[in-house]
């Protein structure tokens, strides 16, 4: 009888550690879900909305959430990009609608944002709305999740 006790109690602690080494790990993982689509979501709503304003401001929003290739080429235009947003008066204000995960691993992910934002410049003072498919590709480099590259879709 004690044998059985024993052994009923070695199996219910290592069910018990079993379980919970479960729950930890799907905790983790829905954990970096959020933390994923939350980046991307960020970036996409910073990607869209710009003021010529204040451009100085918003294209560094980006920046501070981009790496690599995506980070050289937007630092690269910004110049650029800040002339003829201020020669045009461009205000875009973005909206993200949805976003989804399409792979992901502890290093890297893709996700599909569809954004709209309202558009408005010297061409088109009364706004106009623009709907944006964009797959943004990121990576986590210290603690973060950074978009390393973005791309239109569909």
């Amino acid at each position: 009888m004690t044998v059985g006790l024993i052994a009923a109690t070695v199996l219910t602690t290592a069910l018990t550690v079993w379980l919970a080494l479960g729950m930890y790990a799907h905790r983790e993982a829905d954990q970096r879900r959020q933390d994923i689509l939350a980046a991307a979501r960020q970036s996409a709503l910073n990607f869209t909305s710009l003021d010529y304003r204040h451009y100085d401001r918003d294209s560094a929003n980006v920046l501070a959430g981009a790496t690599g290739d995506f980070k050289k080429q937007f630092a690269a235009q910004t110049k650029q990009l800040t002339d003829l947003v201020d020669q045009n008066k461009s205000v875009s204000e973005g909206q993200v609608l949805e976003a989804g995960i399409v792979r992901s691993d502890d290093n890297s992910a893709r996700v599909l944002v569809v954004a709209d934002s309202k558009v408005t410049n010297t061409a088109v003072p009364q706004g106009e709305a623009r709907t944006y498919r964009l797959q943004l590709d990121l990576v986590h480099r210290d603690g973060r999740w950074l978009t390393s590259n973005v791309e239109f879709v569909g």
